[in-house]
């Protein structure tokens, strides 16, 4: 059965409607679990929540939060935010929704009482960049949260994918495999880089995260994989080659799971730090 997986198709809007009924329902909730048991939220004041996706999160930490407490949320697509304001409506929660860069937000410095940032779906360049606005926005004192997935996420596909490649004859492209293995800080890294921003009391939590498919069909069509993570895992390919690496990909993952199901894993991390000092 041939791989339908076409790449840089949906619009912005389709894209929305994807995460939110594919990825904010699964992939989402298992980031935000951790941040829902391991971060306590002020009793007033205001909260930054940076890579909101179409807002469920936001939503229900505003919803068991004081009444004092007031919610600002930034995402990059703005069609994810028009998804997020209807169900604030609704629900006439004091939640607002700002289109904006993850990683240049349009915020003073020393500004918020609490900063979450959702890093799961951001490219790992931007990652830096994008826990340092953190800290920048942040008030002296104030908790900086960030959720990402770790160093040796994925590994099963990463696996399979370099195989792939060297099956089809794109012996040079394995190293590019290697470097997105690489490139997943670890947990020790992040915290690393946590406090050269500037925070205090550094700590961490790390959940194994199993998503299961029943076979490679299923792997490459699945939105998340098809349309929020794939993109960058397939940059390296040239285009014309990309569809005899999927079918590949795919003839692999189902030879090799011998009747189970093909375990996609992530090491979801969530860092939490104080800032200590005016930035």
């Amino acid at each position: 059965m041939p791989v339908v997986l076409i790449m840089g198709s949906k619009t912005n809007k389709e894209l929305a409607y994807l995460y939110e009924l594919f990825v904010a329902t699964d992939w989402g909730e298992r980031f935000a679990e951790l941040i829902d048991e391991h971060l306590t939220l002020p009793k007033k004041g205001r909260v930054l929540y940076v890579g909101s996706g179409t807002g469920g999160h936001a939503i229900a930490l505003q919803e068991h939060a004081n009444i004092d407490l007031e919610f600002i949320c930034v995402e990059e697509n703005e069609e994810y935010n028009e998804l997020a304001r209807a169900k604030a409506t609704a629900l006439k929660d004091a939640v607002w929704f700002h289109e904006g860069q993850v990683d240049r937000l349009d915020f003073a410095d020393n500004h918020f009482d609490l900063v979450i940032g959702d890093a799961s779906l951001i490219p790992t360049e931007r990652v830096r960049g994008m826990l340092s606005e953190l800290v920048r926005v942040a008030a002296p004192e104030a908790l900086v949260a960030l959720t990402l997935p770790t160093f040796s996420s994925f590994g099963e596909f990463f696996s399979i994918y370099w195989e792939a490649l060297h099956n089809v004859g794109l012996l040079g492209h394995e190293s590019n495999v290697e470097l997105l293995i690489m490139e997943l800080p670890s947990v020790s890294d992040i915290e690393m880089i946590a406090e050269d921003e500037g925070l205090n009391d550094v700590e961490s939590w790390t959940s194994i995260e199993e998503f299961d498919f029943e076979s490679g069909e299923q792997f490459l069509n699945a939105p998340l994989v098809a349309e929020f993570l794939m993109k960058d895992w397939l940059a390296s390919v040239p285009e014309e080659s990309r569809t005899e690496v999927l079918d590949e990909i795919t003839r692999l993952i189902n030879e090799e799971r011998h009747e189970a199901a093909f375990a996609l894993s992530v090491k979801a991390t969530l860092l939490i730090g104080r800032k200590t000092h005016n930035h």
